[in-house]
Order: C-alpha cells, then structure tokens, then sequence
C-alpha cells in the first residue's frame, strides 16, 4: 500500500516557493506579543519529509487539547527543532516588534542543525545570518510554520501557568495575560505584578484610572501590538 503523500506547503502554489529542492527549511513563529504581561516566545522547526505530522495548522485554530497532543509529535519526529523567548523587561526595553524579532533569532540560532532559510509567520523577518523569507498566515500555509506555532504557543501557555503559581491574584492560568476584563479588573485591584508590560497602554491606563472598566463589555478584549 502507497504511503500518502503530504503536502507541506498547502496554503502555497509552487511558483510562490522562496526556496529550491535543496534548501533545509525552517519554519519560525511567535507567541506572546499582545498580552500585558510575561515573556514573548517563539520557536523554530525543520520537519522531516518522511514522517509527517498530521493535522498541522495555525496553533490559534485548535483547541488547547489538540495542541498538547501535537507539541510531542513535533518535538518527537521533527529534524530539529527549539524554543526561545524574551523576558517582560526586554520587552520594556526594546518594544515589543523588536523583542518578538529577537525571540525569533534566538530560536533559529538555538537549532542544532543550520537551515539555509528561515519561514517567518507574518510580513517582517528578524535579522540574522540565515536568508529569511516572511509569509503572511504562514501558519497555515506552511507546516513547519505551523508546528513552530504550536510549540510557541505551548510553552508560553505553560509559562503562563508557572506565574500564575507565583502571582495567582491575577489568574495567568485563565487569561495567560491577555487583556481580558478579569485581567483588566485584577490589576486595577491589585496593581501591576513584576512581570506586567509596563510599556504597554492598558496597564499604563489601568493604573493610571484612566480606563472605566464598568462600562466594558464582558468579552472585551484588547490586544496590545506596540
């Protein structure tokens, strides 16, 4: 019986292909950037033709569930593949594009084997060494993309999980820092913690008393991209 073939580039037609048969191609995408606090991460994936990962795609478009059942897999049956972030005070420091961009090279850099080109989620790419190709909705063109996606995603979910043991004031495990209305509520209760954005606008805001949150909607939700 023939073995399917899969595709790993379904969201791209061959002639869009910003590589050759001979490149090693990996895949690079972030998570963390709008939340109001802890670490933006990102992670970089080679994937290995002959043993493909099925139901690959864009990490925000599975369920929490499926996303640990996947990150093994990738850890498992990718050629090579790492996890890297930046902290909250770097993110203070340089801004948050710069500080995603930084996540991203030091996830490319942390991989043991070298690629020849890097496929970055979006429409920018860090600078570094290897050649750097963005794709906008990568991470659900690109397969590589998408694992880097979801190995991002959960770990920093994990993260996330980890300072809520540390401040659970402020229910990191249910919000991972987004700014939901509970996020924005507890941190007009309790102040910001060490880890919050403190460059971000809504916790400037928010502590400032210049955001009304009785009059929010129950599913607001800001997302921050300074």
């Amino acid at each position: 019986m023939t073995k399917k073939k899969i595709n790993f580039y379904p969201g791209l037609k061959k002639s869009q292909y910003p590589f050759t048969a001979d490149d090693i191609v990996c895949g690079v995408d972030e998570a963390g950037r709008g939340p109001l606090a802890g670490p933006v991460f990102a992670a970089a994936v080679i994937l290995d033709p002959r043993r493909p990962i099925d139901g690959l795609r864009d990490s925000k478009k599975l369920t929490a569930e499926r996303r640990d059942e996947l990150a093994p897999q990738i850890k498992q049956y990718a050629l090579a593949w790492a996890i890297a972030e930046c902290s909250h005070e770097e993110i203070d420091a340089i801004n948050i594009l710069q500080a995603t961009m930084l996540a991203m090279r030091r996830a490319v850099e942390a991989l043991h084997m070298l690629p020849t080109i890097a496929l970055i989620d979006g429409n920018r790419s860090p600078v570094m060494s290897v050649r750097c190709h963005p794709i906008i909705e990568g991470d659900d063109k690109v397969h590589s993309i998408s694992a880097a996606s979801i190995l991002a995603k959960t770990a920093r979910d994990a993260a996330l999980v980890t300072l809520h043991q540390q401040y659970p004031q402020y229910g990191f495990d249910q919000h991972k820092g987004y700014s939901t209305r509970m996020h924005m509520e507890r941190l007009r209760e309790h102040g910001a913690c060490p880890v919050h954005r403190r460059s971000f606008a809504p916790v400037r805001l928010v502590l400032a008393g210049e955001i009304n949150l009785d009059t929010l909607p129950l599913d607001f939700d800001l997302a921050n991209e300074e």
